[in-house]
């Protein structure tokens, strides 16, 4: 996801009381469905399928302002919904807001508020609502990069001299933020995805740029010289949890920095007729300083998902780079 912060969230929650002892996800009890409310497939597992949201204003990392406060009571998330809601309002017609930064479009005119559906509540989980994402480490920061990631990545992009070297989510490949996962992330539009279960495959079919997520029941990883953008996704059963377990990532898609030793677990468990509660833990040694952990609720939405047309006749990437073309041209005839 882009790093930035909701400047509303930030600002009305420095206001906000300290944390209520007891206020930590790992300290809040862990509801659990009665199994008579969860839809079961024929063969007893539980029934994810449907379509889903995981739209919600709880940013990733835990901002400032809420530092040491994990949760929040639901009159201090009502203040900071309604805060959100009426920054949001003021999007339209600015030239330049930390939303549409974030979109990629501060000052161009490329988007307004019609683009931006990001939710407009905290996640709830546990019964209670979450001021980040993130849940382990408990600061609910990205744990620190490792020496020999800050060196990877410290080039950047680089030239970007050939369409190749653009950006996947710009050439509209795969969604921008991680939204197709793993891990499943909020953005800031299209959060919709649409679950299809069957005893051998799970497939996740994700709004944005159309990404398909195929998930193969009690499989096994391809060697290591086997590499996809999305990684490669074997699922089991945990009771009535569905684990998923992804490797064999490529280098293209470097989720936060990532190497292609990214381990990715995911956890989907049905919590009641509108709910699934994802968790997702993050294992990378040779990219982050510690394993860590994001837990979010996906909530059932009306269907179905319509076709997503990222950009058509994308004459942009051709009179950008001929544009560069023709300065280098210039320049050397200087």
């Amino acid at each position: 996801m882009r790093p930035r912060l909701i400047a509303s969230i930030s600002a009305l929650a420095a206001m906000l009381a300290a944390p209520l002892p007891g206020q930590t996800p790992s300290a809040a009890p862990r509801a659990k469905a009665k199994s008579s409310t969860i839809p079961r497939t024929p063969d007893g597992h539980p029934d994810l399928q449907g379509v889903w949201t995981n739209a919600t204003i709880t940013p990733l990392e835990r901002p400032a302002a809420l530092a040491g406060k994990a949760t929040l009571t639901d009159a201090e998330a009502a203040a900071l919904e309604k805060n959100s809601a009426e920054e949001l309002a003021k999007v339209d017609g600015a030239s330049e807001h930390p939303l549409l930064a974030a979109a990629g479009s501060n000052g161009t005119g490329g988007y307004n508020v019609l683009f931006i559906d990001r939710g407009s509540e905290f996640a709830r989980v546990d019964g209670v609502k979450r001021t980040a994402l993130i849940v382990d480490p408990p600061d609910g920061k990205v744990p620190p990069m490792t020496a020999e990631a800050r060196q990877r990545v410290g080039g950047g992009f680089g030239r970007l001299d050939s369409v190749k070297d653009r950006p996947l989510a710009e050439r509209c490949l795969l969604g921008f933020g991680s939204t197709s996962g793993p891990p499943m992330l909020p953005v800031l539009y299209n959060n919709n995805y649409q679950i299809v279960q069957t005893p051998d495959h799970v497939m996740i079919l994700v709004e944005m740029v159309h990404d398909a997520r195929i998930v193969r029941m009690n499989g096994t990883h391809p060697p290591p010289n086997v590499r996809q953008w999305l990684g490669d996704s074997i699922g089991h059963w945990d009771g009535d949890t569905l684990v998923v377990d992804t490797t064999n990532f490529t280098d293209k898609t470097r989720f936060r920095g990532s190497s292609e030793n990214l381990h990715v677990i995911e956890r989907f468990t049905r919590t009641d007729a509108n709910t699934i509660l994802y968790r997702v833990t993050i294992d990378d040694p040779t990219t982050f300083t510690k394993i860590w952990t994001l837990e979010y609720p996906f909530v059932a939405t009306p269907g179905p998902i319509y076709e997503y047309a990222c950009h058509e006749g994308n004459y942009a990437e051709t009179d950008i780079l001929g544009g560069a073309r023709k300065a280098d041209a210039e320049a050397g005839r200087k």
